[in-house]
């Protein structure tokens, strides 16, 4: 119960920083955005879990036969409601392995499948980064914008590192952690099997490596498409309201907000997410502006992730994994 009510408490703080941003001036904006952009937008969400549709059954390989189209769908969507519904997205993870493991997946091949998501993830966030950078050479960029952008393209390139060396330096990492675990008073026998999971887990991460280079090509591709989709719901946003914006900027502002968020370990980030896209979004656009676009913005990539993603996590997820997932953060 603790846990839906902190999600609640997030939701209001979410919805109240736009409102107490734009003021009333915001709700006139808000009336003269053109319901048609509104109802592209959804599209573009609907659109990209259908991309990442895709992309996880290209990573599952042969195993992907074993769930259905329609079921990969409701995967990725009762997945993606719990990232949002959950601290940091803790349980995002653990409900794609679960709902998986039901139609015969290996949870390290799952969980290998989606470590390979995420490292496709911070590639194309790197790569994207080091665009922007190019970008703000022929263009006048204000000292904390640059400051920012230096910090989130080294942050991102340390992650992408720390994955090559992950699968690298694998054997003495385990070393590492049974020698901690060891002085932490951890068992034999557990830290067998932790490690016993984690050579499971780099095997099927080492079978995802190996698919096909056009395998692996598509996946990035889908990954690309399905980042354009999300990082360009603020941008036509801002249009629709008759902001003059350039794309770089809003999804410079989509990513360290999202990344605000969740360090914040609120639930979507909810109400950090808000409050660091004001700060940056409203000395460029108007208070009114601002809180209007970030409104929308988080009604089409939050709001309607907990909408359309609840009730059929709900229906695959069940109350076990719920609650496990609710008490997630103190076991």
């Amino acid at each position: 119960m603790k846990r839906w009510l902190w999600l609640a408490v997030g939701l209001a703080v979410a919805v109240l920083v736009p409102l107490w941003l734009g003021g009333g001036e915001m709700l006139g904006h808000l009336r003269g955005f053109p319901l048609w952009l509104l109802a592209v937008l959804f599209g573009m969400i609907l659109v990209g879990w259908v991309v990442n549709t895709l992309r996880l059954r290209l990573l599952l390989d042969d195993e992907a036969q074993k769930v259905g189209r329609l079921k990969s769908l409701a995967v990725v969507m009762a997945t993606e409601f719990a990232y949002s519904a959950t601290p940091g997205g803790s349980g995002g993870p653990v409900t794609l392995i679960a709902l998986l493991s039901r139609f015969g997946v290996r949870p390290a091949r799952s969980s290998a499948a989606f470590a390979m998501d995420q490292f496709n993830d911070l590639l194309f966030f790197l790569l994207a980064l080091g665009g922007i950078l190019l970008y703000a050479l022929f263009h006048n960029l204000s000292s904390n914008m640059e400051w920012l952008l230096v910090v989130s393209a080294s942050l991102m390139a340390a992650g992408v590192l720390l994955c090559i060396a992950m699968v690298h330096y694998h054997r003495q990492m385990i070393k590492l952690n049974g020698r901690l675990l060891s002085r932490c008073g951890v068992s034999n026998a557990t830290r067998l099997r932790w490690a016993r999971k984690l050579l499971h887990f780099l095997d099927a991460f080492a079978d995802t490596l190996r698919l096909p280079r056009a395998t692996l090509a598509k996946v990035f591709a889908l990954t690309c498409i399905h980042w354009g989709l999300r990082y360009s719901v603020l941008y036509l946003a801002l249009q629709g309201l008759g902001a003059d914006l350039q794309w770089a900027w809003t999804f410079l502002i989509q990513m360290i907000a999202l990344s605000t968020g969740q360090f914040s370990l609120l639930p979507g980030g909810a109400g950090a997410a808000e409050l660091t896209s004001a700060a940056l979004l409203a000395p460029m656009v108007g208070k009114s502006t601002a809180g209007a676009a970030i409104l929308i913005w988080r009604v089409v990539t939050y709001y309607f992730y907990l909408v359309a993603g609840g009730p059929i996590f709900f229906m695959m997820v069940g109350k076990p994994l719920l609650k496990k997932l609710m008490g997630w953060r103190q076991t």
